[in-house]
C-alpha cells in the first residue's frame, strides 16, 4: 500500500484528538482509504512540553521549515487556530502543492476567498468540515449531498457554550453570571468568554455556512452580531409562558436575490426542533426547495468530536490523492449577491418595558408604535411595584428600522423608565 505522510500544525485539544483517532484505528484507515496514513511531523510551540499523546521525539518539531520543505508530506492538517501564523502556513502549503485540512473557522470566515483561490490554482484540496459544529457533518452536505437544492435558509445553534448557559438559565432559573461560571467550571467556556457570549464565534460559523448555502462570499464583517449578555431569567420565563424558547441563533436566508446573515438571541416556538437542543449540543436546520426541511444534530465541539471531523477530511483527501482527483471540490462562491441591510429585516419582536403605572400610558405607547407601522400582537402587564409596571409585548412582523425608530421615541418619554430588553422572534 502507498504511504501518505501528513503533518499536523498544533497539538492542543483538537490536535491531540486527531492524533489519538489516527493512532487507535490505523488498520481501519488503511482499509478505508487504501493507504497508510503516517504522521511525519507535528508542529508545536514547545517541543519539550508533556502532552496526553505519545509521539516519537523526531516527529515533534518547533520548525515550520522542516515541514514545508519536505516533499514527502502530502497533507497539512491545521488545528492551531487563530489567523496568524495559520494563514501564512496554509497559504505556503497550498503554494507548494500540499493539500490542506483545517478546523479554523476564524481563518475561513476572514480569508476564505484567498485560500480557495490559492487551492484552486494549485489543484489542491482544502477541506474544512471541522470548522463549523465540531463533529456534526454539515459542510459536506451543503457542498455535495444537498447540491440539487436551492437552499432557502440555514438556521442553527452553532455555539455550545451559549446554548449551555441558556439551558441552565431556562431550566434552573440561574442568572447569566452564575450560568457562565458553571460553564467555565465544566470547561465549556474559556476564561475570556467574549467570543462565545457576544456571538462572534457563531457569526464566523454562520458566515461559512451562508457562503456555502448561497454560493456567494459572506465574511464575518457581513454578519449582524448580538450576544446573550442582556438575557435575564425573567425573559426566559415569560417566553416559556408565551410558548417560546430562547436560543442564540445563527440565521442565514436568501430572498429575492438578497442574502441576510445574522446572529442574535431569538424566541422560537417550543415546538420547533431547535427548541429541544439543550446543553452544549449544536444543531443546524436547513431548508431546501427540493429536500424540504432537514436538521443536523450532535456535539459541536470537543476533542474527539472535532477530531472525528478532521480525520474524516484527512481520509477523503487521501482517497483523492490515490485517485489523482485533488482539487475536485473547489470554491462554490461563484455568485455575487447583494446583502440585505439589518434595518430591512422583517421579523416579530419580544419587548419588555418598565413604565409608570397610570391611565393612558399603554395608549400612548401603542400610538407611537402605530405611527411607525408596528402592530402589536399581544401586550401583557406582568408586574407592578412602586408605581412601575412591567409590560411584555409581542409584535406582528415589522421592519427592523421601524421598530427601532419607534423605540427611540418611547425611550425618551417621561412615562418610560426602561426598555429592559428586545429579542427577535423567529417562527419559520
Amino acid at each position: 500500500m502507498e504511504k501518505i505522510e501528513i503533518a499536523i500544525l498544533g497539538l492542543g485539544n483538537v490536535g491531540q484528538g486527531v492524533v489519538k483517532i489516527l493512532q487507535e484505528n490505523t488498520e481501519k484507515w488503511r482499509n478505508k482509504c487504501g493507504a497508510n496514513i503516517i504522521i511525519k511531523k507535528v508542529l508545536v510551540r514547545d517541543p519539550a512540553k508533556k502532552r496526553d499523546v505519545s509521539l516519537p521525539p523526531d516527529v515533534v518539531t518547533g520548525r515550520w521549515q522542516e515541514i514545508i520543505s519536505d516533499p514527502e508530506i502530502k497533507i497539512i492538517v491545521e488545528v492551531m487556530g487563530g489567523i496568524e501564523p495559520a494563514r501564512t502556513y496554509v497559504m505556503e502549503a497550498l503554494a507548494k502543492g500540499k493539500n490542506v485540512v483545517t478546523a479554523n473557522k476564524d481563518l475561513l470566515a476572514e480569508h476564505g476567498r484567498e485560500l480557495f483561490e490559492k487551492s484552486q490554482a494549485a489543484g489542491c484540496d482544502l477541506y474544512f468540515e471541522a470548522s463549523v459544529a465540531g463533529g456534526i457533518p454539515i459542510i459536506n452536505p451543503l457542498k455535495q449531498s444537498l447540491i440539487a437544492n436551492n437552499i432557502e435558509q440555514v438556521m442553527g445553534i452553532v455555539n455550545g457554550t451559549t446554548n449551555y448557559i441558556l439551558t441552565r438559565m431556562t431550566q434552573e432559573g440561574m442568572g447569566f453570571a452564575d450560568a457562565l461560571k458553571r460553564a467555565q467550571e465544566l470547561g465549556y467556556a474559556e476564561a475570556d468568554p467574549t467570543a462565545d457570549v457576544e456571538g462572534y464565534d457563531a457569526a464566523r460559523k454562520i458566515a461559512i455556512l451562508a457562503s456555502l448555502a448561497f454560493h456567494t462570499r459572506v465574511t464575518f464583517q457581513d454578519v449582524y452580531v448580538e450576544g446573550i449578555t442582556k438575557i435575564r431569567p425573567k425573559d426566559l420565563s415569560y417566553a416559556r409562558e408565551l410558548g417560546y424558547t430562547v436560543k442564540l441563533l445563527g440565521i442565514a436566508r436568501e430572498e429575492s436575490g438578497q442574502v441576510e446573515a445574522r446572529v442574535h438571541p431569538a424566541l422560537i416556538p417550543s415546538s420547533h426542533p431547535l427548541a429541544n437542543v439543550y446543553d452544549s449540543f449544536n444543531a443546524v436546520f436547513v431548508r431546501g426547495d427540493a429536500v424540504g426541511e432537514t436538521m443536523f444534530f450532535g456535539r459541536g465541539a470537543g476533542q474527539m468530536p472535532t477530531g472525528s471531523a478532521v480525520v474524516g477530511d484527512i481520509i477523503e483527501v487521501v482517497k483523492n490523492i490515490e485517485k489523482g482527483s485533488t482539487g475536485r471540490l473547489s470554491c462554490t462562491c461563484y455568485e455575487h449577491k447583494a446583502f440585505k441591510p439589518m434595518g430591512e429585516i422583517m421579523t416579530k419582536y419580544y419587548l419588555r418595558l418598565h413604565v409608570i403605572d397610570r391611565p393612558g400610558v399603554l395608549a400612548s405607547i401603542a400610538g407611537i408604535f402605530g405611527n411607525h407601522g408596528v402592530s402589536l400582537a399581544s401586550v401583557i402587564q406582568k408586574n407592578c411595584e412602586d408605581g412601575i409596571a412591567e409590560l411584555v409585548v409581542i409584535t406582528h412582523k415589522v421592519r427592523e428600522n421601524d421598530i427601532q425608530d419607534a423605540l427611540k421615541i418611547i425611550r425618551e418619554l417621561s412615562i418610560t423608565k426602561e426598555i429592559a430588553n428586545l429579542i427577535r422572534v423567529e417562527e419559520n
